[in-house]
């Protein structure tokens, strides 16, 4: 369904000052097709370092497991506990990323997560002992459950309507190549060396975060209103006409400034249940419709179908990549609904014959085709994934929620899907073991569901400004 705004009629809702209607047209004279200025550009490429940390951290653990346990001498359980104690620190960084990024602001909520990713690498590198071990993973996941939540809220914030898609989504894009250079050095280098490195794009992000402005809504919500707008004007290059986004930014904030901020429960209101059911129903089925349960069991598929392991990883990423690139392109091309209902139907695709190939196996069908067909399953669940349901749910997460409540909203639908991760990395074991083709197949039926969830409630945000956005979900007033 595309809900094209329509004016809120509740008189605690905010009105926008124009029509628009008026506001493309007005917009397309002044900017026209041209290129995004300079300042914008270096801006997000700081911001994304964060989510290169976030994807490098995810990786660390697969290629560095032999070198750990063999140096320090740990048990498989002690090395599960290595794996998964990431997942603990980011729902922890994830409770605060709201607070800290609505009290400090964006800048200082990206700098507090890389101090806390910088002194979990360096206890990993001279770590002695398995506790020095698991104190590191836990503060790179506190850091790493700040920057999943701070990074795209920021790149929205900054970002001019027409690129806020694919500008959102380099979030995503930057996870896989962290991940993917991460996995390939892993195999050329010592863990402790890798740590190290992995310090590299923390610091980076650190000293830059002084020369980029902070977010223009941040400014406008604590009352810095000339500096918001001269960040504005920065970002959008010198010729360009700010007023009348800087007036609509400033009215609307100043509308929500005078409802009181919500906390977690305070969210659970009429006026925002449709922006909490989209951004936590899209992380929970983002998370259920199988991805670690996938990507845990890939190695295993392609050996069975005859391939080598690192052939098998060589062909993920050839896969990921692409396909990631491939949706921030079409982001602010083809809108954020038909990509999320096309990377839907795949991934139910894939599961679908991955399931297929497990209940052949089971009944000794065809033996020289289900490798193929569970190969074949696991690549067209890889790519689907990666050009909508992997980046989109996280998209929307930062532009849904009006400014009173994104701190909470956004801490919460952080949480939920760190959360949701760590069940199903936890729970897919037992399911596999209890039956391989049932696991897929619920999977599959998961995505299913996805696609009818899609089609009737999340809206097309493409080429709409947040204030337009928020003003067609919230628009229900909390004394009703």
């Amino acid at each position: 369904m595309d809900n094209k705004t329509t004016e809120p009629t509740d008189s605690s809702t905010p009105l926008l000052p124009t029509s628009y209607a008026a506001n493309d047209a007005v917009d397309f004279l002044h900017n026209g097709p041209s290129s995004p200025p300079t300042t914008l550009i270096l801006t997000t490429l700081v911001a994304v370092f964060g989510s290169y940390v976030f994807g490098s951290a995810i990786g660390y653990s697969s290629p560095t497991q032999s070198g750990i346990m063999r140096d320090l001498d740990l048990g498989v359980a002690q090395y599960s506990i290595f794996g998964s104690i990431l997942t603990i620190g980011a729902m922890i960084g994830a409770v605060a990323s709201g607070r800290i990024a609505d009290y400090a602001g964006r800048r200082v909520a990206m700098g507090f997560s890389q101090v806390f990713c910088i002194l979990g690498w360096f206890a990993i590198t001279f770590s002695k002992v398995a506790m020095w071990l698991y104190v590191g993973r836990l503060l790179i996941g506190c850091g790493i459950g700040l920057l999943s939540y701070v990074v795209p809220i920021y790149v929205a914030e900054i970002t001019p309507k027409n690129l806020r898609g694919a500008f959102t989504a380099v979030h995503q894009l930057m996870i896989c190549i962290g991940m993917s250079l991460t996995y390939l050095i892993g195999a050329y280098v010592n863990w402790r060396i890798l740590a190290l490195i992995g310090t590299i794009p923390c610091l980076v992000q650190l000293l830059s975060l002084p020369f980029i402005p902070d977010s223009p809504r941040w400014l406008a919500k604590v009352g810095r209103l000339k500096e918001s707008d001269s960040v504005l004007q920065r970002l959008r290059g010198k010729d360009a006409d700010v007023y009348q986004e800087a007036t609509e930014i400033r009215d609307y904030t100043a509308a929500f400034q005078r409802q009181t901020e919500a906390s977690i429960i305070g969210l659970f209101q009429m006026q925002y249940l449709k922006s909490l059911i989209v951004g936590v129903g899209l992380m929970i089925l983002q998370q259920f419709g199988g991805i670690n349960g996938i990507v845990f069991y890939a190695n295993s598929i392609f050996i069975s179908a005859g391939f080598s392991e690192s052939i098998g990883t060589i062909a993920m990423v050839a896969v990921k990549i692409p396909m990631t690139t491939l949706g921030v392109l079409l982001m602010d091309k083809s809108g954020r609904r038909p990509l999320l209902l096309v990377s839907a139907v795949g991934t139910c695709l894939g599961c679908f014959l991955a399931a297929l190939s497990f209940v052949l196996q089971d009944l000794h069908k065809w033996k020289g085709v289900s490798p193929i067909m569970a190969l074949v399953g696991v690549l067209v669940y890889v790519g689907s994934y990666s050009i909508g349901i992997g980046a989109i749910p996280w998209v929307i997460m930062s532009e849904i929620f009006p400014i009173n409540v994104k701190g909470s909203a956004g801490s919460l639908v952080t949480l939920v899907s760190w959360l949701c991760s760590w069940i199903v990395s936890y729970a897919f074991n037992f399911l596999m073991s209890w039956s391989s083709a049932g696991t897929f197949f619920m999977f599959s039926s998961i995505c299913g569901f996805t696609v009818l969830f899609v089609a009737k409630l999340v809206p097309e945000t493409k080429g709409r400004t947040l204030e337009e956005i928020q003003a067609s979900l919230n628009s229900y007033s909390s004394k009703r």
